[in-house]
């Protein structure tokens, strides 16, 4: 039986120099690499949206190294690029607009 993770075992969290906490690689990952599921819409919640504990703390950044590929309602977070060890992963996005940023 396997048990439930929020986070890959590349990714940790903790304060970040743009905002807050952050979503930080602790070790180097590829470019293309799914990270998990981020967010999944659903309009019977503010802003049409539920984040995962995994897309709550994604930083926005105007040149960012992910992004959000979704499938039917279902948002899952992507690298863009390699990811050194000890970077931030980021997003660009917008506040309270969708995510569809692919």
């Amino acid at each position: 039986m396997s048990t439930y993770k929020p986070l890959k075992s590349c990714l940790t969290i903790k304060s970040s120099e743009i905002e807050g906490l952050g979503l930080y690689a602790i070790e180097d990952i590829e470019g293309g690499v799914i990270l998990g599921i981020s967010h999944i819409e659903d309009e019977r919640f503010e802003n049409g949206f539920i984040r995962t504990p995994l897309g709550g703390f994604i930083n926005h950044k105007e040149d960012s190294n992910a992004r959000i590929h979704y499938e039917d309602d279902i948002g899952r977070l992507i690298t863009k690029r390699k990811i050194e060890k000890g970077e931030e992963i980021t997003l660009k996005y917008k506040m309270y607009t969708p995510l569809r940023n692919d």
